[in-house]
């Protein structure tokens, strides 16, 4: 439910890193680990699944809106999920 703009003590702008910012350039990572990284937090901790979908929910447009600073690698294998990185 929507609620008033006056309800809250701080409003921000809404800011996205550059993905440089956020991925080293000589690593590959799963989208899950991105989204992690995204919000502060170490790629390889577990979170629940509620959590982790947020966090997709903000990495994923992130991405395709970055899409030209990205590469992509194959899974190693079908059950896994696909690398990304910086391009080059």
């Amino acid at each position: 439910m929507p609620r008033p703009k006056e309800d809250f003590d701080r409003v921000r702008p809404l800011e996205f890193r550059d993905p440089g910012e956020v991925l080293d350039p000589g690593m590959m990572y799963t989208v899950y680990e991105i989204a992690r990284l995204l919000q502060g937090v170490e790629p390889g901790r577990e979170l629940d699944v509620e959590t982790e979908n947020v966090l997709l929910d903000w990495a994923i447009p992130w991405m395709v809106a970055n899409a030209e600073a990205f590469v992509f690698a194959e899974p190693a294998a079908e059950d896994e999920p696909g690398y990304y990185g910086l391009a080059e």
